[in-house]
């Protein structure tokens, strides 16, 4: 009996979704780490940052494991697609597979913590500088977001390349 046709998906499509996730993820990076702003309270200047709040560490430190994950697949995808072998074999792909479904949490936690002090900030009423802060960190959660979406579109092209197993 012939074994099932299979659905995996180009290893050049997987890299153009890869470079996508990669580039979301260091925009979200540069955003976050370079956000800063100057408030001014009862007489006094305080110049806040991104690394002041733990949420904003979680989605920084969020993406920087994003990057590091997504440039180790996409040389992974690189090898496949140069030389039409995967690397590790079907093992690997459940290596794969698992490793982009904790990546997705990972990806999806960091924005919602991002989303959610950016909400919890505004709510309390702060001034314009912050505001401008407060917006620019909702963009890198967005961007992270944007992530996390290409992450997911990942992790099921990776499913498709899973082992195929026949009942006999």
């Amino acid at each position: 009996m012939a074994p099932p046709p299979s659905t995996a998906v180009s290893p050049v499509v997987a890299l153009i979704i890869r470079v996508i996730t990669f580039i979301s993820l260091l925009i979200c990076l540069i955003i976050v780490s370079t956000n800063t702003a100057t408030t001014y309270v009862d007489f006094e200047t305080f110049k806040i940052k991104s690394t002041d709040f733990y949420a904003y560490r979680y989605m920084l430190a969020s993406a920087v494991i994003g990057i590091a994950y997504t440039l180790l697949q996409s040389a992974f995808t690189i090898f496949h697609a140069t030389t039409g072998n995967r690397l590790g074999g079907d093992g690997f792909a459940l290596v794969d597979f698992y490793g982009d479904k904790a990546l997705s949490y990972v990806l999806a936690t960091g924005a919602a913590a991002g989303f959610g002090l950016a909400v919890d900030l505004k709510r309390i009423g702060v001034n314009d500088p912050t505001h401008s802060f407060l917006n620019k960190a909702n963009a890198a959660a967005g961007v992270l977001f944007i992530g996390f979406i290409f992450s997911v579109v990942s992790s099921i092209f990776s499913s498709f390349s899973l082992p195929k197993r026949v009942a006999h």
